[in-house]
């Protein structure tokens, strides 16, 4: 298979990956967690993140990678920081790719050593969709809660606790863009309306080029 092309820089993307082979990428409760752990290390500081879910064999986020200037400068406070040298204030066209292979290769290495595994846990190249429209933002959002639902996980999927979902219409604080997409639904009114219409494979296919199961 072809390698995509990198991740581009103030973009939006579903994001999503699967147990290589199908296999379970969350064996016990505490490995989401600590997905979620590596999520904020690695991926938050290259990206806002609009929606997520996690379920026992793959995952969905949408994200908007930021701009090659946002990087630099969070970089650029890192460094007042910790003293350590900046480098270049430009990044390579790979840089955001790059940090989700991290992300990546770092929780296979930490499942890897807990449940004495070999080989590569994801399966490559990982999918990423473009995100351009106001109705796919709201089709991806909905899609992605839904999904525990969909692979019958749970029978409703308001009740899976590992999505994010019920976090946009809570008041704790977040560093999900839950401001961001309670404005594009138009409200919390507006947001539990279109959660209640189900999103097909069919009006899937344009922001999931392959149905994970």
């Amino acid at each position: 298979m072809a390698s995509p092309p990198p991740l581009l820089f103030d973009t939006y993307y579903h994001i999503y990956n699967r147990g290589n082979n199908r296999e379970n990428i969350f064996i016990q409760e505490r490995n989401y967690t600590h997905f979620m752990n590596l999520y904020a290390k690695h991926i938050e500081p290259i990206s806002e993140t609009f929606a997520y879910c996690l379920l026992r064999n793959h995952f969905h986020v949408l994200v908007r990678i930021k701009s090659e200037e946002e990087i630099v400068n969070y970089k650029k406070t890192l460094k007042v920081f910790t003293g350590k040298p900046l480098g270049s204030d430009r990044l390579e066209s790979d840089y955001a790719s790059k940090k989700f292979s991290d992300f990546f290769n770092a929780y296979a290495k930490a499942i890897n050593n807990a449940y004495k595994r070999t080989g590569s846990l994801f399966q490559h190249p990982f999918g990423r969709v473009a995100v351009t429209t106001d109705r796919q933002f709201w089709n991806v959002i909905a899609y992605i809660h839904q999904n525990p639902q969909k692979h019958k996980f749970v029978k409703d999927f308001r009740d899976w606790k590992w999505s994010s979902y019920g976090v946009i219409l809570a008041e704790k604080p977040t560093k999900l863009r839950r401001d961001i997409v309670l404005d594009w639904f138009g409200g919390k009114d507006e947001y539990l309306k279109l959660h209640e219409e189900w999103v097909t494979d069919v009006d899937s296919k344009w922001f999931a080029e392959d149905d994970y199961d």
